[in-house]
């Protein structure tokens, strides 16, 4: 499951929506949508996306964070690692081969590690006085 999956499918949930009824707002088989939630598909597109914030009615920061939970659920993804040091190379393509057998706990471990090294990034880029 995707992290956009994740979110669709808990608020139709919460709100005792169908799947069915959502689709057929959406344009979309129910299959489709299904497989969506499930991260079967690709990230979903532009229009998928303002479909489901008017779907749900979500406005604002609720609104910004479905947005990039979508920008963050491409399960197909590409890690491009030329001009990186080889150690990135190698941690890339073990990722990739071992993210299945990693633990919540895990996970949650180097989620906190990017999460400073974004932090990091973004304290750098500040204009400094």
């Amino acid at each position: 499951m995707t992290p956009f999956g994740e979110k669709v499918r808990r608020l139709r949930r919460e709100r005792g929506l169908l799947l069915k009824d959502m689709a057929a707002h959406l344009g979309v088989s129910s299959a489709y949508l299904s497989a969506l939630e499930r991260g079967e598909r690709g990230k979903p597109t532009w229009a998928l996306i303002q479909g489901t914030l008017q779907y749900f009615h979500i406005i604002w920061d609720e609104a910004d964070e479905l947005a990039r939970l979508a920008d963050m659920s491409d399960p197909r993804v590409k890690i491009e690692t030329g001009g990186t040091h080889p150690r990135a190379t190698l941690f890339a393509n073990r990722l990739a081969r071992e993210i299945g057998t990693l633990s919540e706990t895990e996970i949650e471990k180097l989620l906190a590690v990017l999460d400073d090294a974004q932090e990091r990034s973004r304290r750098s880029a500040l204009p400094t006085a």
